[in-house]
């Protein structure tokens, strides 16, 4: 069996932004050897939201250019994102509704959990049920 390594926000972060060349080096052959099979590298979706938050607030990035980052991240090799079916979900209606990625993510969360209410202070969010349903 493959050891098994949890991946955070940072590494995605650091490995995708690449302002340290020494940095990004080692994290590509961290990723080669998940390529390979050598090891099984594991992430989730709360890592996902913090990348998307940090590409957004802090490197000013385009949604769609976070969409490019998420999608890269989601088909690197030898690495398993839970929840991808959902990211990939809300990342869509991210991209091209004006929501923002947690609200998304939380609707298709719902619908995959046959809920069909919310308890929100966010008028937003309730507006959006409201449509989805």
């Amino acid at each position: 069996m493959n050891k098994k390594i949890f991946v955070d926000a940072n590494i995605f972060l650091r490995y995708l932004i690449n302002d340290n060349i020494s940095i990004s080096d080692k994290i590509e052959e961290i990723f080669k050897k998940a390529s390979s099979g050598k090891i099984l590298l594991i992430t989730n979706s709360l890592v996902i939201v913090e990348i998307i938050f940090v590409l957004e607030s802090y490197y000013d990035k385009y949604k769609k250019e976070i969409e490019a980052a998420i999608l890269k991240i989601i088909n690197t090799k030898g690495l398993e994102v839970k929840d991808s079916g959902l990211i990939l979900d809300a990342l869509n209606f991210y991209l091209y509704k004006n929501i923002d990625f947690v609200d998304a993510y939380n609707a298709f969360f719902m619908k995959e959990y046959s809920l069909t209410d919310i308890l929100t202070l966010d008028k937003k969010r309730i507006y959006f049920k409201m449509k989805c349903h």
